[in-house]
């Protein structure tokens, strides 16, 4: 990753700084700041016990992909919220540093899939038929594109790696710096197609249950508080999400230590609030409780399968008994003379 101490004054460059000193100023660094180590403590806090409470609701609720992903995002986030607690007592600690970095910036990336898996299920129980793409393609669509902004994010980060530390080759970590930006800018892209995508569909199903063809079960999914509420934590997740990658595509474009980089009241309400946000959100209106039938092995499920069955039963029981009806009346007409 980028070097953690390459800025110049006076002439003199800081490659070979380990730690604060009169020689080697704070400005130095690509931070250019002391992180606040009660800020961070408070916000690693945040994301571990986020990532708690997701795994108590996924676990009980049997939500498995939705709660996998928030998790391993979660997990990213700690661990980049370590690094910056390490960066608060030495800034120019290159180790804290990259954690902090690739660990903060490939986080996002993961959390976006629980949030891409929604519309799927959404389409699902409302009515697939009015979604402009057949729902169970939806994560085929979504999925890989968002793991494509991930591969080219950690890309760069092997690139601005590969630059070394001591005396850094420039021309790897602008490479590096660009695939990053890339890989960000490309996130924008997909969540804003995505959000699109949900918008559309809105619109069709709003039109829909107020139409005649409206099914009661679907009406009441769409009346009820909880699925509402769902549906509403889901659009602020996304809007954050969308907020922290925009900044972050400006925060990248500047290069290392740039202004915007080394202002932390940005970082921390654009980036760590808006993640955190978005994570509770996600946690806190859980789908297996909010939005049931996302629930692998709900009530909603199972009742949906045994109504399904019972349907299928029955119509398998009328085919038999009018093709034993059928064949009694024909024996009997063959034996009439």
């Amino acid at each position: 990753m980028a070097d953690n101490s390459t800025s110049t004054s006076g002439g003199n460059t800081f490659y070979e700084c380990t730690q604060v000193s009169p020689m080697c100023p704070v400005e130095a660094t690509t931070l250019g700041y002391y992180p606040n180590k009660p800020l961070n403590s408070f916000i690693a806090a945040a994301f571990g016990l986020a990532m708690i409470i997701q795994l108590v609701f996924g676990i009980w609720k049997r939500t498995w992909p939705f709660m996998s992903f928030i998790v391993a995002g979660c997990a990213l986030e700690l661990a980049g919220y370590g690094g910056r607690i390490a960066l608060s007592s030495n800034p120019y600690n290159q180790q804290a540093f990259e954690t902090q970095i690739c660990a903060i910036i490939l986080a996002p990336t993961l959390i976006c899939i629980s949030i891409y898996l929604t519309l799927k299920h959404l389409s699902l129980a409302l009515n697939p038929t009015i979604s402009r793409v057949r729902p169970k393609w939806l994560p085929f669509i979504f999925v890989p594109a968002d793991v494509s902004c991930l591969l080219v994010q950690a890309i760069g980060g092997a690139i601005a790696a590969s630059a070394g530390t001591n005396n850094p080759n420039v021309a790897l970590l602008n490479a590096g710096n660009r695939a990053i930006i890339a890989g960000i800018a490309l996130q924008v892209v997909v969540l804003l197609a995505f959000g699109c995508m949900c918008l559309d569909y809105w619109v069709r199903a709003r039109r829909w249950v107020h139409g005649a063809d409206v099914t009661p079960e679907a009406l009441a999914l769409w009346t009820d508080r909880k699925f509402r509420t769902f549906g509403y934590a889901m659009v602020g997740a996304y809007v954050c999400v969308q907020i922290r990658c925009i900044y972050r595509v400006a925060e990248m474009a500047g290069g290392w230590g740039n202004y915007i980089m080394q202002d932390q009241p940005s970082f921390t309400v654009l980036d760590s609030f808006m993640m955190l946000i978005c994570v509770y959100l996600l946690s806190c209106f859980p789908p297996g409780i909010y939005f049931p039938p996302m629930a692998r092995g709900s009530k909603a499920s199972r009742e949906k399968d045994h109504d399904a069955a019972v349907d299928l039963g029955e119509k398998t029981h009328d085919a038999e008994h009018g093709g034993l009806k059928s064949a009694h009346e024909s024996k009997e007409q063959s034996a009439t003379p």
